[in-house]
């Protein structure tokens, strides 16, 4: 079984960073696309970012792409999301998800597509 355990949400002010970090134990995750979702109050969960298992390519949502970074360890046992100039926008809960590298899986910024999720870590942004 797969845990994962996010950190290092806060409450900011716009144009902050912040790093959230993913922190996965329970196997060996060095060949799983990782993901960050976030879901805002009354909205639905949203991709931001993945990491992918294999060749560790990365892919953005638009409204975040430039400022927001995905990274892993050479572990590959940590997910870091770099977040630069935050904008009020990016407030909601930010969940780290996993796929396990399998046929089909579906594609990477559907919510579904994830076998494992952590259990958020809160992000506000004021303005």
């Amino acid at each position: 079984q797969v845990q994962l355990v996010e950190s290092g949400g806060g409450l900011v002010q716009a144009g902050d960073s912040l790093r959230l970090s993913c922190a996965a134990s329970g196997r060996t995750l060095s060949t799983y696309s990782m993901g960050w979702f976030r879901q805002a109050p009354g909205k639905e969960r949203e991709f931001v970012a993945v990491i992918r298992g294999i060749g560790d390519s990365t892919y953005y949502r638009d409204s975040v792409r430039g400022r927001f970074t995905i990274s892993r360890d050479n572990a590959k046992t940590t997910v870091y999301l770099q977040m630069n100039s935050l904008k009020p926008e990016a407030t909601a809960a930010y969940y780290c998800a996993a796929q396990r590298p399998i046929p089909n899986s579906g594609p990477y910024d559907y919510a579904g597509a994830y076998h494992y999720w952590g259990q958020g870590t809160q992000v506000t942004v004021s303005t």
